[in-house]
């Protein structure tokens, strides 16, 4: 962990030596040239079942604001997220790319992106990335989201505040709107979680359906696979791209997974996929032959032990 300035915190190892990712050699090349034809694989995949698909990375605090790590030694161009779309410069599969670093650098001087405690998005954040994604695929972002948000600021402390002692807190603005999107389903692992109290600790193999009949919906059904970026319902104080994306699509399924589903794919049959994985993250390589409820059944088990 390293404090940066006015006491932002910056993970920097973990499971995932986050640093050493933004350092020589960093992340190996043979990674990344499994990367680029792992989504080169995915785009003519999801051409043959008659849907688009779009990649995002949520990009690390250190990519979007190097300047503010005060002395940490690191090279932002090295950055996992950048190395990667240079690799898919002549790609096909670059057209399928959505870029947040750019739009993110030229407005985190502007408006917090980043919780101070948390490696997760602001709400302006979540904002900024669901614009990009939306018109990447071709369709306008909701205007009205931040008049229908509701709740106040409140104390909060982040992934990476609570790994201090004493802990960490900021003040953090709510992250949560109106809506007119209603889950109608949830699996197992979910609905365990929620009987207890906590269903959003419910990560690894989660599964939601949300449908919107709002006049305002698109018509269309999108699928999303995601990390805790994306996260499976709405979080009070840093946000998720599900909820913005259920606000916005007639339907739309969330898989709590970075590997795709292909089975349930081919019975979905949506207008559009999209996966997210955080920037850390691209370090692991996805499974083959993933499938979402054995995922969820494994985390079930794990969860009983």
């Amino acid at each position: 962990m390293h404090v940066g300035r006015d006491g932002t915190l910056f993970l920097t190892g973990g499971t995932n030596s986050v640093l050493r990712q933004y350092r020589d050699p960093g992340l190996p090349r043979a990674t990344l040239w499994r990367w680029r034809r792992i989504l080169e694989a995915r785009v003519r995949r999801c051409a043959g079942l008659g849907t688009r698909y779009a990649h995002v990375v949520a990009p690390e605090k250190l990519t979007i604001d190097p300047q503010a790590c005060e002395a940490l030694a690191l090279d932002p161009a090295r950055a996992p997220v950048l190395r990667l779309e240079r690799w898919l410069r002549f790609s096909p599969a670059r057209r399928h790319w959505i870029d947040l670093v750019r739009p993110f650098r030229a407005r985190v001087a502007e408006v917090p992106l980043y919780c101070r405690t948390d490696s997760h998005w602001t709400f302006a954040g979540y904002l900024l990335a669901y614009g990009e994604i939306c018109r990447h695929l071709g369709l306008a972002p909701r205007q009205d989201i931040l008049q229908r948000r509701i709740g106040s600021p409140a104390a909060y402390a982040g992934d990476l505040g609570l790994k201090f002692d004493p802990i960490r807190s900021e003040t953090v603005d709510s992250c949560l709107f109106e809506t007119a999107a209603r889950r109608i389903h949830a699996n197992n692992l979910v609905t365990a979680f929620e009987a207890e109290g906590r269903g959003q600790a419910a990560h690894i193999g989660a599964h939601v359906i949300y449908r919107n009949d709002s006049s305002e919906a698109d018509p269309r059904r999108l699928v999303l696979f995601a990390d805790s970026y994306g996260h499976h319902t709405s979080t009070p104080h840093t946000g998720s791209l599900t909820p913005l994306l259920a606000d916005t699509f007639r339907e739309v399924h969330v898989l709590w997974s970075t590997s795709i589903d292909w089975g349930y794919l081919a019975r979905v049959k949506p207008d559009f996929v999209v996966s997210e994985i955080a920037e850390r993250f691209m370090i692991e390589l996805p499974q083959t032959g993933f499938n979402i409820e054995k995922l969820a059944d494994l985390a079930l088990a794990r969860k009983a032990g």
